[in-house]
């Protein structure tokens, strides 16, 4: 009003000033309007319309979010229901808009084109079957279905089809394709029990998602659309239901309780609650998902655990766990009105955990791909014509690789954690501190344990010892079977297992490295021909290594050395030989063996100990029989060395 009063005493002044020139027209009709505005009912009106122009005070209490969300799901459960009894009549009138839109730009209806297209799509995948024959295997399944896809991709773009038309067919189309793709797919994944029943609702429910999604493009009323979606998820529930008590073979009790989760899902999506519904929805199918992408995935790889094998199944996992992170993403993206949504820090736990998922997804591939490559290692026997530096690289391979596995897990673990903690906001930076200062303090108090973790270190660098070397160190002797990161774990000979740290190892002495020498020795008679004995033993070597099973355990034959003592009972003679490591105890008994039958077979006697006796009968007895019990004694203690 106070602007209206300003403009009033502007106008009047202007018009006293000028009073005494003549008045234009346009000045005129100036002077009517302030005449008006002078007027006591037009001021009157003015000052309603301001007050009715102002808005509104703010309530002093805000409907809350709660109460906003009841309202507005209240109000559309109401509208859907009304709009249930409209469904016949607003498919008929979309149906002859889509029909009118075909023939009035001179094409036959859309569904005579849908038939002709899916006709023309059926034929090129008829005539792909008759070159290539008929083959197993899923690429050999779903290549005809890309067939059929791409003719009638190439028809469909290569027409200019009515706008209505054109929405339509490509919806359509794309659902039986997705259909016809899913079918391959259950084939492949589900138990025989189950198919048909997973091919109906797949198609019920593509045909529910193809005919929602054209409500808006159509112009079908929203509330109709959305009734047509509620009672496609009625038949989708009752066939859920059917398909778990008809063929889940479980106890009765936990049928109920998966009923009782498919209607309470079904609630939440009617609710609007789609976050909820999505992640209950996720958690009941979502393993059995898994285990059928793997079992597709397997039919596209051999047999085995190799990386190949390992990166299609664990990677077609992923890509579903992936996929229905992303599809949580959309959904909470597209639905800003939701109770949560509107909390910054709900927004960011939500957001936070969805990047994890990705990120324990892409640990999960990197462990398994790694662990893949190791244990293929591990157990990857040696070529044939691999060469000692070869065979010698390979053992080292197989000493290291477990510890490196241990390592890269230890890794993997703590990176990803740090990563998902970012993700979530925690400040990780501190933790980082904290545990550097804890490793060191470790590091003082816990000296052994650092004095074990570095001798195996340097242990494994100057490659003291492999996996199924024979190796002794202080007290401790045995077969090299595994590491830990500060122990080693060596198998006696007679069974035990000692699990030594690598900080008590001390010396190690290695009896499986290049090559052994063998010596052994063998008293005769002191009438025996010696040189007779070495050409005997000689040919004893040739035959060795003439044998299948021992010549390739030589490296030099058997040898005799010669007269190593005279003793007290005959002639020591000295035997030698070299072999591969590991191998000359169970030579050398082969050898002792043949090496006595040749001996008594060309008359050479093995010493035998002999007691002259003199003196006194009672006394010569009692000597002689300690001198033969002295004499087996030194013979058992011989034996037991060797």
């Amino acid at each position: 009003m106070k602007c209206l009063a300003g403009l009033l005493v502007f106008l009047i002044l202007s018009v006293t000033a000028q009073a005494q020139t003549p008045i234009p027209a346009s000045e005129k009709k100036i002077n009517d309007l302030v005449a008006l505005l002078q007027d006591p009912d037009i001021q009157a009106w003015l000052e309603s319309r301001k007050t009715a122009a102002a808005p509104p005070a703010p309530s002093a209490t805000a409907a809350s979010p709660i109460t906003s969300w009841e309202s507005e799901t209240r109000a559309r459960i109401d509208t859907v229901i009304a709009a249930v009894p409209r469904i016949p009549s607003e498919i008929a009138a979309t149906a002859a808009r889509t029909r009118a839109d075909a023939i009035s730009h001179g094409y036959a209806p859309v569904f005579v084109i849908f038939g002709g297209l899916i006709a023309i799509g059926l034929a090129a995948e008829w005539l792909y079957r008759r070159m290539r024959g008929q083959r197993e295997g899923a690429a050999a399944a779903l290549i005809p279905i890309a067939v059929f896809a791409g003719a009638m991709a190439v028809i469909f773009f290569a027409i200019e089809w009515p706008p209505l038309a054109r929405i339509t067919l490509l919806v359509y189309l794309s659902a039986f394709v997705v259909y016809r793709t899913g079918s391959v797919l259950i084939t492949l994944a589900a138990p025989e029990g189950l198919r048909q029943r997973a091919r109906i609702l797949l198609g019920i429910t593509v045909l529910a998602i193809a005919t929602a999604a054209l409500g808006p493009p159509l112009g079908t009323d929203p509330a109709v659309t959305d009734a047509i979606s509620y009672v496609f998820s009625i038949i989708v529930l009752a066939l859920g239901i059917e398909a778990v008590w008809s063929t889940w073979s479980r106890p009765k009790p936990a049928k109920a309780i998966v009923t009782g989760v498919m209607v309470a899902m079904w609630i939440l999506w009617c609710l609007d609650l789609k976050g909820l519904f999505w992640l209950g929805l996720y958690a009941l199918i979502l393993p059995g998902i898994l285990r059928g992408a793997g079992n597709v995935a397997e039919h596209f790889t051999s047999a085995g655990a190799g990386l190949r094998n390992v990166l299609v199944v664990r990677g077609a996992r992923a890509i579903v766990i992936a996929i229905a992170a992303g599809w949580l993403a959309i959904v909470w993206q597209m639905n800003p009105e939701t109770i949560g949504h509107r909390d910054p820090i709900v927004s960011a736990i939500f957001y936070g955990l969805l990047r994890s998922v990705v990120v324990l997804l892409a640990a999960d591939l990197i462990w398994h791909l790694a662990k893949s490559w190791i244990d293929g290692n591990l157990v990857a026997s040696a070529p044939a014509t691999s060469t000692p530096a070869d065979t010698a690289r390979r053992a080292r391979f197989r000493t290291l690789l477990p510890i490196l596995r241990n390592a890269l897990a230890v890794m993997i673990a703590v990176m990803a954690a740090l990563i998902i903690l970012a993700q979530l906001g925690v400040e990780i930076g501190p933790l980082i501190a904290g545990a550097g200062i804890f490793g060191v303090a470790l590091g003082f108090g816990s000296q052994t344990l650092v004095k074990d973790i570095i001798s195996g270190v340097f242990y494994m660098l100057d490659d003291a010892f492999r996996v199924g070397e024979y190796i002794q160190a202080k007290n401790y002797k045995g077969t090299v079977e595994g590491f830990s990161l500060r122990s080693v774990r060596l198998r006696h000979h007679r069974g035990p297992v000692f699990t030594v740290p690598f900080g008590e190892l001390g010396a190690v002495e290695n009896m499986s490295r290049d090559w052994v020498i063998d010596k052994f020795r063998i008293s005769v008679g002191f009438d025996t021909d010696v040189e007779k004995a070495r050409k005997l033993t000689k040919k004893i070597g040739a035959e060795l290594l003439e044998d299948p099973e021992l010549g390739p355990l030589f490296i030099e034959p058997l040898k005799m050395k010669g007269v190593e003592e005279f003793g007290d009972y005959g002639i020591v003679l000295g035997f030698g030989m070299t072999t591969v490591p590991g191998m000359q105890t169970y030579i050398r008994r082969k050898a002792q063996l043949r090496i006595r039958e040749a001996f008594r077979a060309n008359g050479i006697e093995f010493a035998q100990p002999t007691v002259n006796v003199g003196g006194d009968e009672r006394e010569g007895g009692a000597a002689a029989a300690a001198a033969t019990i002295k004499a087996q004694q030194a013979k058992a203690a011989a034996a037991a060395e060797v």
